[in-house]
């Protein structure tokens, strides 16, 4: 099922997000010369200062960031985040995209970490996409490539957009070296990785590009040995992994493991990973995982030791029935992906006893979940 969104009408088409089209936020505004000499709040040394903002609950920040152009520098930076965990105020969001019945809409539902909805994220700007994929930095959601629906085509997109989770606004990013989709995306040390997919012409890429917030800029990395499309990403021990899907050199999907080891610049690779994915998230240094094959169960990857054991999902029914997870407090989420009445939104807790992880939560979402985030600023 693909999604596409045109104007202000979502229309759902597969299990990938979806936006609609909307004035873009522009974050690199000129600022007047004499603005850094301008105190945060006069009377008090900006060390100060950004104490007093980091103790405001997260919910006012937008309103904050409307106070003055530098206000609004601190809040959205980088450490303005590190000053607010020093202080114990750090908090933790859920975003959750969901869709309507009949899959013919969507929206952002944001949480809080008691499970309390809070609001909806504004529409993101940009032509509507499918096939692209989500990635949180420094506080911040990104939004990477995917495929645009142009005159009836799928078109490969470069495009990248960054939701600021503290101004409530978005903004642009400079665009991939090379487009894609289908393609693998994670965030290891601070840096965004993108890897393989498929490109303009739909062939598979064995590319790689990262991305440096502090830049803004992305660059090429040392290829993968081989295409590879249809996969996932995540980042442990300073490593990026890249599991599941497909590559040319293989037949059907890929049991392969391709990692990427940040501080050398090179790959290596072994057969330890799974095929299908269809749902992932990482909690800690576990990797939980929920293959199309079967969905009552999960493997869980331990990046300790790079080994798997299989959990058991307390479901019945039909294996086939979809599931995305989330995370929340260092808790497993498990959300349907299908319109089924009734469906309770069950919780995993690693750290509790066993006989005892599994609970029904009272977090609710108004739809079918297509995917979540955890954001903590």
């Amino acid at each position: 099922m693909q999604a596409f969104v045109s104007g202000n009408k979502r229309v759902v088409l597969n299990h990938n997000m979806c936006f609609s089209k909307e004035s873009l936020d522009v974050s690199s505004e000129l600022l007047s010369e004499n603005y850094q000499d301008d105190p945060l709040i006069p009377g008090l040394s900006d060390d100060v200062a950004k104490m007093c903002l980091a103790l405001v609950p997260r919910g006012s920040f937008p309103s904050m960031g409307r106070v003055c152009k530098k206000w609004r520098y601190v809040v959205k930076s980088k450490e303005f985040i590190t000053v607010r965990r020093l202080a114990g105020m750090l908090e933790e969001w859920l975003y959750v995209l969901t869709t309507s019945a009949g899959g013919k809409e969507s929206h952002w539902e944001v949480m809080d970490s008691q499970g309390h909805k809070l609001s909806s994220l504004p529409p993101m700007p940009g032509p509507a996409k499918t096939g692209f994929k989500v990635v949180v930095v420094d506080g911040k959601l990104l939004v990477v490539a995917g495929c645009a629906l142009i005159n009836g085509s799928l078109v490969a997109s470069s495009d990248v957009y960054q939701f600021d989770t503290c101004l409530n606004s978005w903004s642009r990013l400079e665009d991939l070296k090379e487009a894609r989709y289908d393609f693998a995306c994670a965030e290891v040390n601070g840096l965004v990785y993108v890897v393989g997919g498929h490109g303009v012409d739909g062939e598979s890429l064995s590319s790689a590009e990262v991305y440096d917030p502090e830049t803004g800029v992305w660059t090429f990395i040392e290829s993968l040995r081989r295409p590879r499309w249809g996969c996932f990403a995540s980042g442990f021990n300073g490593k990026l992994y890249v599991m599941g899907g497909r590559s040319n050199f293989t037949i059907g999907n890929s049991k392969l493991v391709d990692v990427y080891n940040t501080q050398c610049g090179s790959w290596s690779g072994n057969k330890n990973g799974l095929t299908m994915v269809t749902a992932n998230v990482e909690i800690g240094k576990k990797l939980f995982c929920i293959d199309w094959k079967n969905q009552r169960k999960m493997s869980v990857f331990n990046a300790e030791d790079e080994t798997w054991e299989v959990v058991a999902l307390p479901l019945s029914g039909s294996s086939r029935a979809g599931f995305q997870f989330g995370k929340l407090n260092g808790k497993l989420l498990l959300f349907s992906s299908q319109e089924e009445a009734g469906r309770s939104t069950l919780l995993y807790d690693p750290d509790a006893a066993p006989g005892k992880q599994w609970k029904t939560s009272e977090i609710k979402v108004s739809g079918p979940c297509v995917c979540s985030v955890t954001i903590t600023a």
